[in-house]
């Protein structure tokens, strides 16, 4: 591994003078978000969903949450709900009658309508790492803060990845613009270099209003076409324990009052902000999510709304967050039948603890990413490119796992498991018998090219000639992948005078001040 590292500080040597040469476009597998036709993975029985449910209604009955958002409050006491300070406590048979309300199921059209996602159902749905302060390379060779060039560049692999079916937030923070026009110039960023799915982070009113208002006219939409149907969504989370803050419950409410989605997802850590057990934490995690759900239905009945899990445990010895733990993975579970109790689209996450794009970032992920499978999850977070916690965006990792979540779409298609004549094959048998082989018969050569699913970035060669063509480990390759698509990527097209009228808005807020940064 030492001599790779050397490798990795002169550009990759001769064999990555050769990648760089190659062809910038890869293989890869169409925008299809998708299908999940398993069976979900459910370790709790009737009456642990029964008992989970039970102590959930009563942190909300007889505990209460923590409403910082003084019109939520003024909303929740004109429902009936006791309110005590800013504590709200919520009968169950009202939080249970609002949360029927929201829909199982919606769309969300961005200015592409080709890349129209369905959030529900069957379907599965995954995102860029959103939000790290911090940018990870393997040319920089350290963890740096993020910029708007590196955000942009992972904006790019977001568009450029049709494993990747909307953009999050930011793919990395870039903190060398001040915060109070970060927004706009961002979002600038990604309705220009990207075509899919928009988030807005609930930071204030003047943040959310102006995504909103960027996402129309990116999308060339009148105010009546945009809030016809739901073109972008925000992820807000509670503050555990028990509490959700003033600008994250504001911009939900004037997200879904304009016919937009919203997500909300406690961020529980058991043993640190909730219980030490999964079954506790998992109950305190969904009373925070289904008390936001129930005030949003109350305010704008059927508003799109998602619940989410990030149920995780930190480690007992340091306190340090962990991810991908078999505790994870059944909290993720857990949390999917939970949801389908509730009949709400459920989201997760795609996470690691690892600090490098190593094996324990892959092993960590993978296991986060099957635990989505497992559980019925709509929409998956962080799905590629996330590191150390959420502090770090690395483009090779955002690669690396880009393979992995190719591999789910293929793991997912139905003819790998079709039963038909030809697949049975007895015929092709028949024809081999028991001295020949499979490879030159007509049954094979009429399937061998889409048969199987074909890598773009792990290596199949044995060592030998993996060590003749440079040996090169799957981080590294990863690296000269993304700087090849870096310097093939083309912004999808959009409109000239949408492109003009997008810049003038950017520019007028910036003139105007843009958003406080004390919100």
């Amino acid at each position: 591994m030492a001599e790779t590292a050397t490798r990795r500080k002169r550009g990759g040597g001769r064999a990555g003078a050769a990648a760089r040469r190659g062809p910038a476009v890869i293989e890869q597998m169409p925008f299809s978000p998708p299908v999940n036709r398993d069976r979900p993975v459910e370790p709790l029985t009737e009456e642990g969903i029964a008992a989970i449910h039970d102590g959930a209604m009563r942190i909300l009955e007889e505990i209460g949450i923590a409403f910082l958002n003084e019109e939520a409050l003024e909303i929740l006491r004109e429902a009936g709900c006791a309110i005590d300070g800013n504590i709200v406590r919520m009968d169950r048979d009202f939080v249970m009658e609002m949360v029927a309300r929201a829909p199982s199921q919606f769309t969300l059209t961005p200015r592409n309508p080709a890349h129209t996602i369905t959030v529900g159902g069957d379907t599965m749905l995954f995102g860029n790492v959103s939000s790290p302060p911090n940018y990870w390379d393997m040319e920089i060779g350290r963890k740096v803060p993020g910029t708007r060039e590196k955000c942009a560049d992972l904006l790019k692999l977001t568009q450029y990845f049709n494993c990747i079916h909307f953009a999050g937030g930011y793919p990395v923070e870039p903190v060398d613009i001040h915060a109070s026009v970060r927004h706009l110039d961002v979002l600038y960023d990604k309705l220009t270099l990207t075509d899919k799915v928009m988030h807005a982070y609930s930071l204030g009113k003047e943040r959310v209003e102006d995504v909103m208002e960027m996402v129309r006219i990116a999308g060339g939409l009148s105010e009546e076409e945009f809030r016809a149907t739901p073109r972008m969504y925000t992820n807000i989370n509670s503050t555990s324990p028990l509490k959700h803050d003033q600008p994250m419950i504001d911009g939900c409410l004037r997200l879904i009052r304009r016919g937009q989605a919203v997500a909300v997802t406690p961020f529980t850590l058991a043993g640190a902000m909730a219980p030490v057990t999964m079954a506790g934490a998992v109950a305190q995690s969904l009373a925070e999510a289904l008390s936001a759900i129930a005030l949003f239905q109350y305010v704008q009945p059927g508003c799109p709304c998602i619940i989410g899990t990030f149920t995780s445990n930190v480690d007992m010895k340091s306190g340090a967050p962990a991810f991908g733990t078999p505790e994870y993975m059944r909290a993720t579970q857990m949390t999917g039948q939970m949801a389908r109790y509730y009949g709400l689209p459920l989201r997760s996450s795609g996470v690691c603890a690892a600090n490098v794009p190593d094996g324990q970032a892959m092993w960590e992920t993978s296991n986060s990413l099957w635990a989505a499978v497992q559980s019925g999850t709509h929409m998956v977070y962080h799905a590629a490119g996330w590191l150390e916690g959420g502090l770090i965006a690395s483009p090779e990792k955002f690669i690396m796992d880009c393979e992995v979540l190719q591999q789910i779409q293929r793991y997912m298609q139905p003819e790998i498991w079709a039963t038909g004549p030809e697949e049975i094959a007895v015929d092709a048998i028949r024809s081999v018998g028991t001295e020949g082989h499979f490879f030159g018969i007509e049954h094979t050569q009429q399937r061998y090219s889409t048969a199987f699913y074909q890598p773009f970035l792990s290596d199949w060669r044995n060592f030998e000639g993996w060590e003749a063509a440079g040996g090169i480990w799957t981080p590294e390759r990863a690296h000269l992948l993304y700087k090849s698509i870096l310097d093939s990527f083309e912004a999808p097209p959009m409109d000239p005078a949408i492109r003009e009228e997008l810049a003038d808005f950017v520019a007028r807020r910036k003139a105007e001040g843009g958003a406080p940064t004390d919100f």
